[in-house]
């Protein structure tokens, strides 16, 4: 269900929006309040620092939406920064007829969701002033704070670019990924160990088990990919089929849920399946995150949008397939909404496959868990590095584009270095006799070789 969701990213809100503070106070004092903003500093940049923000009055046109010349009172707005209502025309109308009466900035309050105030090119360079969006319910608390003579200063305080809570997302992924490894590997193995004990263990299990194809494989990219469209293009009805199916998971276990269909997975040569599915899966997460943004009139990448919801979105519902951890470093910009970092359940599960195989290949090598560790080594590094191409680029990461080389190649250099590829690639050499599993030299070509899956 939430294979989907396979990046990670810091949700930075669209189009270049940034949130910012307008520091309101009564003219001639010195104390004041702040307020969150939202702006779009392709129409104009704001001082970091409040000291450095210039102190102008306000002039109070909330009575209008500032669509027409006729909208403007007389003598127009000199020095000052007006409060206009949001509607009925575009953010480059309200503030090029603001411009072009004198003002040196624009509040536009709105009654729904903060969106960033956007444009085109031509209109960016046409304006120099900056245009911000405060919320309605700010606008009265504001009205009834201050007096008509009230003050305004923007200013952007500058967030740190790495925060405290990806400390939190690396320790819950990657004790996720160990644990569910470990967990997995361990139960399987015992699992089996007692079926091949009854005497009709490997009939059974001959009978019970089907193979998972390549063109299995492909067919449950392709539901992937179709899920995500369809999530792009009806969000505000699918998100809701999405948290039902995610309650009823919850609700029951999905282990349990999934028992009748787990049961037939097979254990035959699962690292050939698992590598493609990887693969492909790296593929799908790197096109959806930096191809898509080529392809849509937003210019944003489809898997961003639909894991952090489109801001446009009526219901304004989140889908549950994220962890999601809120900023942690102390900042004015508390008082907004602040932007979370967010990992895509499939970043955990899709490596975690391979934890898991690595996990049941010790078991049955009796390796002092060396696959086991590697792999799980390789993932932490691999998301390491996510985090950093996240600080430098300042955009959404494909998680995968950077997990699925560490996990995979580290796996498969720790079983070159062992001489024991072939043995980890197909998972065999184990002979199994009634009673119990006997590792075997895997240079004897006369004995027969148990397969591990």
């Amino acid at each position: 269900e939430n294979l989907f969701a396979t990046d990670i990213y810091a949700y930075f809100s669209k189009v270049l929006g940034e949130y910012g503070m307008a520091h309101f106070s009564d003219g001639g004092s010195s104390k004041g309040k702040d307020y969150c903003i939202f702006f779009n500093s392709q129409w104009a940049r704001l001082p970091q620092d409040l000291s450095k923000a210039a102190r102008l009055q306000t002039y109070d046109l909330t009575t209008s939406v500032l669509c027409s010349p006729s909208d403007v009172p007389e003598g127009g707005f000199p020095n000052s920064i007006p409060m206009v209502m949001r509607g009925n025309c575009t953010f480059y109308e309200k503030v090029r007829l603001a411009q072009i009466n004198g003002a040196k900035g624009l509040l536009i309050v709105s009654k729904d969701r903060l969106t960033p105030p956007s444009g085109n090119k031509s209109q960016y360079e046409e304006i120099g002033i900056p245009v911000a969006l405060l919320s309605y319910k700010d606008m009265l608390d504001i009205s009834k704070t201050f007096g008509e003579k009230r003050q305004v200063a923007m200013y952007a305080p500058k967030e740190p670019v790495v925060d405290y809570n990806m400390v939190l997302i690396f320790l819950m992924a990657v004790g996720t990924v160990a644990v569910g490894g470990y967990w997995a590997g361990s139960r399987d193995i015992k699992k089996r160990y007692m079926k091949h004990k009854r005497d009709d263990g490997a009939e059974k299990q001959d009978e019970e088990t089907v193979d998972v194809t390549p063109i299995m494989i492909c067919v449950f990219v392709v539901m992937c990919c179709s899920m995500l469209v369809l999530l792009y293009f009806f969000y505000d009805h699918l998100v809701y089929m999405t948290i039902a199916t995610f309650c009823l998971a919850s609700a029951v276990g999905l282990y349990s849920c999934l028992w009748p269909f787990v049961r037939r997975i097979p254990f035959g040569k699962m690292l050939p399946a698992c590598t493609l599915l990887l693969v492909v899966l790296f593929v799908y997460d790197v096109f959806f995150v930096f191809i898509t943004p080529l392809l849509t009139e937003s210019g944003e990448s489809i898997m961003v949008e639909v894991a952090a919801g489109p801001s446009d979105s009526s219901t304004h519902e989140k889908l549950p397939m994220v962890l999601k951890v809120p900023r942690l470093n102390s900042s004015p910009l508390v008082l907004c909404d602040r932007p979370f970092s967010l990992l895509g359940f499939g970043d955990i599960l899709v490596p975690g496959l391979l934890v898991a195989y690595c996990h049941r290949f010790d078991i049955l090598m009796q390796t002092s868990r060396i696959y086991f560790l590697a792999c799980t080594i390789g993932y932490g590094i691999g998301l390491l590095i996510t985090f950093v191409a996240l600080a430098l680029m300042q955009m959404g990461q494909p998680a995968l584009l950077y997990l699925v080389p560490c996990t995979l190649l580290t796996s498969l250099a720790v079983a070159l270095w062992r001489k024991e590829l072939p043995l980890f690639w197909t998972g065999s050499g184990f002979v199994v006799n009634t009673k119990t599993f006997t590792t075997i030299d895997p240079r004897d070509p006369e004995q027969k070789f148990y397969l591990l899956w």
